[in-house]
């Protein structure tokens, strides 16, 4: 068996550290002994993508995704947005963005150079807010789910402070989207009590097998 082959290492902002691995072709970024993603399993988050876009009316949306990874929920976008949509991506550890441009390339192929995109090295929560409905779709792929496994203070992005946050930051129609691990009743009413209308949809990691995994779809209906 091919072995893995570890190309890269970087310290998350609570003094952790996310390894990116290569075995052969294939990509795995861990936090500890947690893999995070892995380049063979893109499933879920091509549907935390293409759920929500599917959703909106808007011509030429305006999308922010929170987490770049390894770009599963990107492209799915970009493959299902016009031409005028604009996508920006935050991404909190500088590395990541970094390793898509240099180990993980092929992985990339290129979607970070579409005109329709922008990258910014910030905290996702820094550009959901201040409130100003500018948004049509925010997705957020940022951790393991609402329990906030990489950075704490994530938790605060789930929070229903931040929840209101993100619904006055939507324009009315528009989606809130997260992807989980798995289920979490406690979020499903966090959600509904922030104002939106929710629908929770199971998911698989890859095609018909793998893991099984949550994308939350909550829409601001006024």
């Amino acid at each position: 068996m091919i072995p893995w082959v570890e190309l890269d290492s970087a310290a998350t902002p609570d003094g952790q550290t996310l390894r990116l691995k290569r075995r052969g072709t294939e990509y795995s970024i861990m936090l500890g002994t947690n893999e995070l993603m892995n380049s063979r399993l893109s499933g879920s988050e091509e549907a935390l993508a293409q759920l929500s876009i599917a959703r909106l009316k808007a011509a030429a949306p305006n999308i922010l995704v929170g987490g770049l990874g390894m770009g599963f929920t990107l492209r799915a976008a970009l493959a299902a947005l016009g031409p005028n949509a604009q996508v920006t991506v935050a991404e909190l550890i500088p590395a990541v963005v970094g390793w898509a441009r240099g180990p993980m390339a092929e992985v990339f192929a290129g979607c970070l150079e579409d005109a329709r995109v922008t990258v910014r090295d910030a905290d996702v929560a820094a550009l959901i807010g201040p409130a100003g409905s500018i948004w049509d779709a925010i997705l957020l792929d940022v951790d393991n789910g609402p329990d906030g496994l990489t950075v704490d203070t994530n938790d605060g992005l789930y929070s229903l402070a931040g929840l209101h946050k993100a619904r006055e930051a939507l324009r009315p129609g528009g989606v809130l989207a997260v992807w989980s691990s798995g289920p979490d009743a406690g979020f499903s009413r966090r959600l509904a009590s922030a104002g939106f209308s929710v629908e929770q949809v199971n998911t698989r990691a890859r095609g018909k097998r793998g893991a099984r995994h949550v994308v939350w779809l909550a829409t601001r209906v006024r």
